[in-house]
C-alpha cells in the first residue's frame, strides 16, 4: 500500500510542473521581453509551490499515518485509493488556478475549485487517519493511548477549516484563498511523529 501510494504521489507531484509554461518569443516581437514574460506567469509559480508543498506535505504524514500500521485491511486500503485518487485532481486544480487567478472572469469560480479540491483532499486523509486510529487500533504496531490518538486526528482535521472557509472567500478575493492554502501547507510541514512503542 505505502508503495503505490509513493507512485501516485509522485506521479501527481510531478505533473504539476506542466502547468507551468515556457513564454512564446513570437506572441509578441515588437514588444518581447523574456523577463516580462515570465513575470506576468507568477501566478503559475504561486499555485505550484502551494500545490507542490501540500501534496509534499500530505505525503510525509501518510508516511507517519502508514508507519503506524502493523497490517491493513480493506476498508483502509478503499480510503487510501480515494485518498489517491483526491490527490490525482490536484494537478488539474492547480492548473486551472493559475491559469484562471488573473482573468476578468472566472476566476472566483477557479479559486474555489482549487480549495474544493484541497478540501476534498483533507477530508479523506481525516477520513483514513480516523478509521486507523480509532476504528482500527487493533492493526496498529504501536502502542498508542486513545488520548495520544485523539490528539493525532484533531491536528489531522484542523486542517478542513481554512480550506472550508477558503472556497467562499474565493469570490470575495482568489488571491485569499491562494494566500490559505499556502497558510495551511506551512502549518502542516512538522508532521505528527509515528508515536507510541512498536509492540513486540
Amino acid at each position: 500500500m505505502e508503495s503505490f501510494s509513493d507512485g501516485v504521489i509522485a506521479v501527481a507531484i510531478t505533473l504539476l510542473v506542466l502547468g507551468i509554461t515556457v513564454p512564446d518569443p513570437h506572441a509578441n516581437p515588437h514588444h518581447y521581453s523574456l523577463i516580462y514574460e515570465l513575470g506576468q506567469r507568477w501566478p503559475s509559480y504561486a499555485a505550484y509551490v502551494t500545490s507542490f508543498l501540500t501534496i509534499g506535505i500530505v505525503w510525509i504524514n501518510h508516511h507517519a499515518m502508514i508507519d503506524r500500521l502493523q497490517q491493513s485491511d480493506q476498508v483502509i486500503l478503499m480510503l487510501n485509493l480515494l485518498l489517491l485518487m483526491s490527490i490525482g485532481i490536484l494537478p488539474f486544480a492547480t492548473n486551472l488556478m493559475a491559469t484562471y487567478l488573473r482573468e476578468s472572469s472566472g476566476q472566483s469560480l477557479a479559486a474555489a475549485v482549487y480549495a474544493g479540491s484541497f478540501l476534498l483532499m483533507s477530508l479523506a486523509f481525516a477520513a483514513l487517519n480516523r478509521t486507523i486510529l480509532l476504528h482500527r487500533a487493533q492493526l496498529l504496531g504501536v502502542r498508542l493511548e486513545l488520548d495520544a490518538r485523539r490528539a493525532v486526528l484533531r491536528r489531522a482535521v484542523i486542517g478542513l477549516v481554512p480550506y472550508a472557509v477558503a472556497i467562499p472567500l474565493a469570490f470575495l478575493s482568489p488571491y485569499i484563498t491562494l494566500i490559505i492554502c499556502a497558510v495551511v501547507a506551512a502549518y502542516y510541514a512538522h508532521p505528527v511523529s509515528r508515536g507510541g512503542q512498536r509492540s513486540a
